[in-house]
């Protein structure tokens, strides 16, 4: 039976964001940015607008909303794949349009003292999601995302799937994790056979595979690896099935064990993949090791850590220390 095509330019930009296999995050960035951008020039087509409208657009976040770089980038980009792919326009002003570029910034690094205390003061699955991000350095969305048939105790790895950019890489399984994450599997195992008792099992699958392998989502080996308490309904399909972890609820947990172990810098859940790699450099691995760990496609990303080494713990000498042991 034929699929309806989508009515309204909403419409069109999901199907062509899904057909490019985007995110459903950066599905709902995009048609956010693109309805903000329409009611700004109050409700015109962007058909019959072009590089002034946007740049106007563009020119009242900076100025009104002070919106981050990064808020800026995205927005801008929503724009042009509107333009670009949803409305199939190449003009010269595209081109035109002035990007604002990050400035870098030295990351949060906890110490070892400081990272046992976190971890101390978390519990059951949300201890053991920390103590991944930190053992593997992955990134938050990676951990949660992880699957059953990823966990490899033999070869002692963990394979991470569509990271940032969608490329897989190998990260190491922590013997330290190890009894830890065999705990956490158990408990997903219980939920997985519960769900199939009640004829409710089934994960999402990416891309087409669900309608490749249509029963695959119901096996042991893709089920989620954090999986939710509950039920929720997939925003794209209807289909009610079993999320993984939302980062939302580690989140406020991860924020209650820095305040409790006293922490006044702002740590993050994503504090843990800077001290990851900042403690491998600081025990001696190759920066290009820790390059291929965290899935940097560049080096010069993973030299942000290196600064924060050229001065941390001593390794310079204030001239005023030297004065005062004069």
């Amino acid at each position: 039976m034929p699929v309806a095509a989508p009515s309204g330019l909403i419409g069109r930009v999901r199907e062509h964001l899904r057909y490019l296999h985007y995110s459903l995050r950066t599905e709902e960035a995009y048609v956010h940015w693109i309805r903000a951008f329409v009611r700004f020039h109050r409700m015109r087509h962007p058909r019959e607008m072009g590089g002034p409208q946007v740049e106007a657009f563009l020119s009242w976040l900076s100025a009104e909303r002070s919106v981050s770089v990064s808020t800026h980038r995205q927005a801008l980009s929503a724009l042009l794949f509107l333009y670009q792919r949803v409305l199939g326009q190449q003009l010269p002003w595209m081109q035109s349009i002035g990007r604002p570029h990050r400035r870098p910034r030295v990351p949060v690094v906890l110490s070892r003292s400081e990272v046992a205390a976190v971890l101390a003061g978390l519990e059951g699955t949300h201890r053991i999601l920390a103590q991944l991000l930190y053992g593997t350095g992955m990134r938050i969305a990676e951990a949660l995302q992880l699957r059953v048939k990823d966990v490899e105790f033999d070869r002692r790895v963990i394979v991470v799937r569509s990271g940032k950019g969608g490329k897989d890489r190998v990260v190491m399984l922590p013997a330290a994790l190890e009894p830890g994450l065999r705990e956490q599997l158990r408990h997903a195992r219980a939920v997985w056979e519960a769900d199939a008792r009640a004829g409710r099992g089934g994960v999402q699958m990416p891309d087409a595979l669900e309608r490749k392998y249509p029963r695959a989502g119901a096996s042991w080996a893709w089920f989620w690896v954090f999986p939710q308490a509950g039920h929720s309904v997939c925003p794209r399909t209807g289909a009610v099935r079993r999320h993984h972890l939302f980062d939302q609820t580690f989140q406020r947990g991860f924020k209650r064990a820095v305040q409790a172990a006293g922490i006044e810098r702002p740590a993050t859940p994503h504090t843990l993949r800077h001290s990851f790699a900042t403690h491998l450099l600081q025990s001696g691995s190759d920066i290009r090791t820790v390059q291929q760990l965290l899935g940097h496609s560049d080096v010069s990303t993973t030299m942000i850590y290196t600064h924060v080494l050229e001065v941390a713990g001593g390794a310079v000498r204030s001239p005023l220390d030297a004065l005062a042991a004069a």
